[in-house]
């Protein structure tokens, strides 16, 4: 298997809908082994996740992920705060910008790359309702477009 594969588990779709993305970071994430099965079975959830830089580490709240079948007491809670690894620098410069322009840490997808779970953060501006409206007509535009285009080429 290539090392450098990429194979998405899991994607927070509600983030690009409530959130403008400015810039995105890929992070590892610190797991147990009975996360890591239950996460290759694909039994996790971003939707209402959130990250946070506490005490110069960054940590992720609000991410389910399943028990797993055959964990027994291994198992840990679902909704435990992960820690996320990332460059001391990195953090120090997200930590600033968080604070400074008022932006949010948010997952927007879990993903393997070769045999480790990879976790891409994004840095993002919260959208107004009138945002979310533009987007909406946007994609609607676009699909009678192709619509059009579409039986005119019959």
């Amino acid at each position: 298997m290539d090392k450098t594969a990429i194979k998405t588990i899991a994607e927070n779709r509600k983030a690009r809908h409530e959130y403008f993305v400015i810039e995105s970071f890929e992070a590892g994430i610190e797991l147990v082994g009975t996360e890591v099965k239950s996460i290759r079975r694909g039994g996790v959830n971003l939707k209402d996740s959130w990250c946070i830089i506490d005490g110069g580490e960054m940590y992720v709240n609000g991410m389910h992920i399943s028990p797993y079948d055959h964990g027994n007491i291994f198992n840990k809670d679902p909704m435990r705060v992960r820690k996320l690894l990332l460059h001391k620098k990195q953090i120090m410069q997200l930590f600033g910008k968080v604070k400074q322009e008022g932006l949010t840490l948010i997952p927007i997808s879990l993903y393997f790359k070769g045999s480790l779970v990879k976790m891409q953060v994004g840095l993002c501006k919260g959208k107004k309702l009138h945002d979310k409206r533009e987007d909406m007509a946007e994609r609607t535009a676009k699909r009678d477009i192709e619509r059009t285009l579409k039986s005119q080429n019959r």
